[in-house]
């Protein structure tokens, strides 16, 4: 730093009065010499520097210099304001921040160890006279009483104390030159008003008074640029009273100021003799007026706005230290109406520097939030006023929702609301509207970005909404802009039909290309096509179509109501969302076909002539439809009085007759009817003809006299023929009969029997008799899917020769079997082996030749029943849940029609598979009772809970099909409640106790009375009281052939207690019958309850005698509604003598 000519010579006149005061002669050569090196040493340190230095010279000798690229960013540091060091700080100027207590930054933490390595003694303190003299005034005295040491007795105490005073000053303006910092950036929102550093020349602020007062007082930044500031140090005399007015300030646009003052502050303690005069604050005033038009200062008219403090004041000792305490104070003034104000500065006796006064107001600056412009906007008058400014939407954007930010009183906006949208064609980049790039698209402004245009599609231009379709791709209207294009499907391919009378099931495979879209649907094009010729036309309104004839999802439709013996062409067109914008046969398949001759229509016309007394013509038309070629007519007639009671039939292939012996002067009614390849067609509709009294010619009637007789000869010789023939067959299978009887009561050929494989001497024998061995080759295993008692279970694929793939389920034996082990894993095989049954699991074959064994069974998709059931609860019908139930049911029927006892009946262990048909599985080998308190029997696949089991099985280890029986029963129980457990969280000791003591479970939710009343009856006690898996089978097969009867629930069922589960009836009581209401509605006729009423039938017990005569009399006259009773009636009386038949004493 190049001070100007008066500092120079300031510098020196104070720097030569010190000398002399402590007795030291100075020539001007040394003194100019210690003023160059002062210079030098201020130039060196930066702005802020007070005492960092590197003498390369010096450090050369005692140490390592440091690197030149660390010494040039410390430069680079200290040019960019960054950072000030002194002899014991280093630190970083933090932006904004003028203080001095602030460390250097983690990257600057080497220069520390730099300043360690090359310490060198206190610059001005050692190495420099000049040094000594600026220490103030406590150094001063502290010189003069070595002087006094030296015998020096020229300094005396007044010498030093101006000496002190001095030093104050010198401080003061070295304080100012250590304050100063390169011009601040200021932040956007504020509005600058006046600041004293951007002053070119004299401030010229009005002192008062204008000598001893305020004093303005150039110096150089570090750009070597004059910067004004004011200063005054009165801290000797009292009653100080100086005043510094700022020219007029115009306000503009603020309504609130804010004036920051920058300043350093000497601490009176630090100066002697100055207590009670020396003040360490200053009062800040402000002046309103509308124009420059104060010359002098008015102090009464001023307004005070604060008294000021230091937070900080520097010392000698911070000069020695080379640390100089620069405060920041801002202080704010608001409302202001005026078009200008004054600023006042009243020092009452501080030693005080102003170093720049800054005044601005705060403004929320331009800015763009959610595509919405908000210019500048100045704060309101109070701190906490909020400025509501509506914002404008950017170029090429639209208001959405109304743009509007407030702005606060610091000057910030805050968060806002509503928004603006870019046009379509152009997308959001760094708060404008940027246009979409060609091959890019912006459909809508709620859109993101601008997008690539979708496969199949481009655009050309810049700012493109859309794009367009390649050649051959096509987008529909309901297509957003973001889906490719696609193109209109192929045609399906293997349309098979198969016509069943005057239907036809259309199928076929979907198209091999869908044209790259989802909502493929299939539309039905019916023709009607003349024989012989090309001629086709639509067919009529009346062909049906199942489940519809356009928009088909699924692959197969069936059309009904055609006409019989007619050929018909049927198209598949397959269709998509694009199929309209290039229709074409391509895209359909076709498939013609006749359907299969019907019955013909009824003859509409039969009409007479001829009639005489034992004779007439009949004549009609032919049926309106034929429905196939005409084979034959037939005529039926009887006299009218007879009413069809006996009749006769004529049949002929043309369309009349020749009816004769009829009797003279008698009406006759006749019916016609036509056949044809299908059958009979109805008879028509009766037509009487009488005949009369003429007589029919002669010849006639000698010709018809003898056909007669010849018609009768030969039918009395056919009849005794076939009387004959009869005769001797009927002999000749009475006696194969009787043989058969008896061979059939020995061998009962055709039953097979199951063998038990443990009966084999050698079991291996078993194996290979019911089992049959598959390579290797053939097998695939794709997945684990489950761990066995004896190793894996997995899925995979098997591929025989000549066969084609299916899935398997493959169990596999864990590695170190021993051969018992090999045995028990395999005769399962041997078990299931023996079975052929659609409802029992499927044995593929076994693989014993090689490691590891595996038995192939077919592959269940959907797993256990019980688990299955779970995962869909509540999702089937109680007509499904049925079917579920009859399959099961079927299975045991052929196990126990078998001989073979399943012994482990559960949910769990009935598989079920893809088209929901469930199979019995799981035929483990011998079960040993164990004798715990919990009483569960146990295989080799591991212990069962016994609450499945009879109670015959657990007591007495008796193990039959009726104890199989009282297994289906619970698991009908399962079934219908979807899995639930059975008795719930009771202890197998208290379902046995519930169990003897009559109680059963209760049933499920919305289960039908008609089934839990079946499930009772596998839970009787006796075993010979339940009913058989073949009487199961029928009663499941009338349950759902009148599904009427499902409808009566036995009521909804929680989760009771023992004590609240169901109480069967004890053998002993008759039976319940119910009500008849009840009954007839189980029936399907309940509207006679009425009848029933009426005639006295109020309880079932007395309709059990009932007989043709009393349904008669009640008027049900209708023959097959009372066949219907009487049958339910006698079902009724054989359970009644079934159960009273039964009866075994508790």
């Amino acid at each position: 730093m190049v001070f100007a000519v008066p500092q120079r010579i300031l510098l020196i006149c104070l720097l030569y009065f010190c000398i002399c005061a402590v007795g030291e002669t100075v020539d001007p050569k040394t003194l100019m010499s210690i003023v160059n090196n002062f210079e030098n040493w201020l130039g060196n340190t930066g702005q802020y520097a007070v005492a960092f230095r590197v003498e390369k010279d010096k450090c050369l000798e005692g140490s390592d210099y440091p690197s030149k690229e660390l010494l040039t960013k410390v430069k680079e540091k200290l040019q960019r304001n960054e950072v000030y060091v002194s002899d014991d700080l280093i630190a970083a100027k933090p932006n904004g921040v003028e203080h001095s207590e602030f460390r250097l930054k983690k990257d600057l933490d080497t220069i520390l160890k730099v300043k360690d390595k090359c310490r060198m003694p206190r610059p001005l303190q050692q190495s420099s006279r000049s040094a000594r003299l600026v220490r103030g005034a406590d150094q001063s005295r502290g010189a003069a009483r070595g002087i006094n040491r030296n015998n020096r007795e020229r300094v005396t105490g007044r010498m030093a104390l101006m000496a002190g005073i001095i030093y104050a000053l010198a401080s003061l303006f070295l304080g100012i030159c250590a304050g100063l910092s390169a011009p601040r950036n200021l932040p956007a929102n504020e509005v600058t008003l006046l600041d004293s550093r951007s002053v070119q020349g004299d401030l010229a602020w009005v002192a008062s008074p204008t000598e001893g007062g305020w004093e303005e007082v150039s110096i150089m930044d570090e750009k070597n640029s004059p910067i004004r500031t004011y200063q005054v140090c009165n801290v000797m005399e009292p009653n100080q009273n100086n005043w510094l007015r700022t020219h007029w300030i115009r306000r503009g646009a603020a309504q609130r100021i804010y004036i920051e003052i920058k300043f350093t502050l000497r601490d009176c303690n630090s100066l002697p003799g100055v207590i009670g005069t020396c003040k360490e604050t200053f009062n800040l005033y402000y002046l309103e007026s509308d124009s420059d038009n104060e010359r002098y200062t008015h102090e009464s008219r001023f307004t005070k706005i604060d008294t000021v403090a230091a937070d900080e004041s520097f010392t000698q000792v911070d000069i020695g230290d080379r640390i100089m305490k620069l405060n920041t104070e801002i202080r704010d003034v608001g409302v202001l109406s005026r078009a200008g104000f004054y600023l006042a500065f009243q020092d009452v006796g501080a030693c005080i520097a102003l170093v720049s006064v800054h005044v601005f107001y705060k403004k929320c600056p331009l800015a763009v939030r959610n595509l919405a412009q908000f210019p500048d906007t100045v704060t309101g008058a109070d701190m906490s006023s909020l400025v509501e400014v509506r914002g404008s939407c950017v170029n090429q954007s639209e208001e959405q929702e109304v743009p509007k930010m407030y702005c606060g009183a610091d000057g910030e906006w805050l968060v806002p609301i509503g928004n603006c949208l870019c046009n379509p064609g152009y997308e959001e980049r760094n708060e404008q509207c940027q246009v979409c790039k060609v091959g890019f698209y912006r459909s809508l402004s709620s859109d993101g970005g601008c997008r690539k245009c979708p496969l199949h599609s481009y655009s050309m231009k810049e700012g493109a909404t859309s794009c367009d379709c390649d050649k051959g791709y096509y987008r529909s209207e309901t297509d957003p802009a973001a889906m490719p294009c696609t193109r209109p499907p192929s045609a399906p391919h293997n349309l098979i039909s198969n016509v069943n009378e005057t239907s036809v099931l259309l199928e076929w495979s979907p198209p091999l290309s869908s044209g790259g879209r989802q909502d493929l649907t299939y539309n039905v094009v019916c023709k009607q096509c003349v024989r012989d010729t090309q001629r086709c036309m639509p067919c009529g309104d009346d062909v049906r179509y199942s489940p519809q004839r356009l928009s088909l999802r699924s692959t197969r439709v069936s059309v009904h109501q055609l006409q019989a013996h007619t050929n018909y062409t049927f198209q598949i067109w397959a269709i998509n969302g694009v199929s309209k914008h290039n229709p074409s046969l391509e895209q359909a398949v076709s498939v013609t076909l006749t359907t299969n001759q019907a019955a013909p229509s009824t003859v509409m016309m039969v009409q007479s002539k001829d009639i005489t007394r034992h004779t007439l013509s009949l004549f009609w038309d032919k049926p309106e439809k034929p429905n196939g070629v005409i084979l034959e007519y037939e005529v039926k007639y009887y006299e009218k009085d007879q009413n069809e009671r006996s009749y006769r039939i004529v049949k002929t292939t043309s369309r009349s007759t020749d009816i004769t012996d009829l009797t003279p002067l008698t009406s006759y009614v006749f019916h016609v009817r036509a056949r044809t390849a299908a059958g009979y067609g109805e008879f028509s509709a009766p037509f009487e003809f009488s005949t009369n009294t003429v007589a029919a010619p002669v010849v006639g009637g000698v010709v018809s006299s003898a056909v007669l007789l010849l018609l009768v000869a030969g039918c009395v010789v056919v009849l005794l023929l076939i009387l004959i023939i009869t005769f001797i067959i009927t002999k000749r299978r009475s006696k194969y009969s009787k043989t058969k009887q008896a061979e059939e009561k020995n061998l009962q050929p055709g039953v097979r029997i199951y063998v038990d494989p443990f009966t084999y001497e050698d079991p291996n024998q078993a194996i290979r008799e019911f089992a049959k061995e598959i390579n290797t080759s053939c097998i695939k295993i794709e997945k684990v899917i489950g761990i066995g008692e004896f190793g894996e279970v997995c899925s995979g694929r098997l591929k025989l020769p000549g066969k084609r793939e299916i899935c398997v389920a493959i169990k596999t034996l864990k590695a170190g079997f021993t051969e018992q082990q090999r045995l028990d894993f395999l005769s399962e095989a041997s078990v299931i082996g023996q079975f052929d049954h659609p409802n029992i699991i499927h044995l593929e074959g076994v693989v014993t030749k090689c490691k590891p064994v595996m038995i192939i069974t077919e592959y269940m998709e959907n797993g256990s029943l019980d688990m299955f059931l779970r995962k869909n609860d509540g999702r089937f019908t109680v007509i499904q849940l049925v079917g579920i139930l009859r399959g099961i049911a079927s299975g045991m029927k052929y196990l126990s029609d078998m001989s073979y006892v399943h012994r482990d009946l559960a949910a769990r262990n009935i598989l079920v598979n893809s088209n929901l048909v469930c199979k019995v599985s799981d035929f483990g080998m011998s079960r040993v009772l164990e004798d715990e308190p919990e009483g569960a029997y146990t295989t080799r696949g591991g212990k069962i809970p016994i609450r499945w089991t009879a109670p015959e099985a657990i007591t007495y280890r008796k193990f039959t099909s009726a104890s199989d029986v009282w297994s289906y029963g619970i698991v009908m129980w399962e079934v219908m409640s979807y899995g639930e457990r059975p008795y719930w969280d009771m202890s197998n000791q208290d379902v046995i106790k519930a169990i003897e003591e009559g109680y059963r479970l209760p049933p499920p939710m919305e289960c039908p009375l008609a089934l839990h009343q079946l499930m009772l009856e596998c839970w009787m006690r006796e075993r010979a009281d339940r009913p058989k898996f073949s009487q199961i089978v029928n009663m499941l097969d009338k349950l759902i052939r009148n599904p009427a009867t499902l409808k009566r629930t036995a009521g909804d069922a929680s989760r009771p207690h023992p004590s609240t589960l169901h109480h069967a009836p004890s053998e002993g009581s008759a039976p319940s019958l119910g009500s008849v209401d009840d009954w007839l509605k189980i029936i399907g006729l309940e509207q006679y309850r009425e009848n029933f009423s009426t005639a006295g039938f109020c309880s079932l017990e007395s309709v059990l005698p009932m007989s043709h005569e009393d349904l008669a009399k009640m008027g049900i006259s209708c023959s097959a509604h009372q066949r219907k009773i009487l049958s339910s009636v006698q079902e009724l009386l054989s359970g009644m003598h079934h159960r009273q038949d039964t009866k075994v004493p508790v």
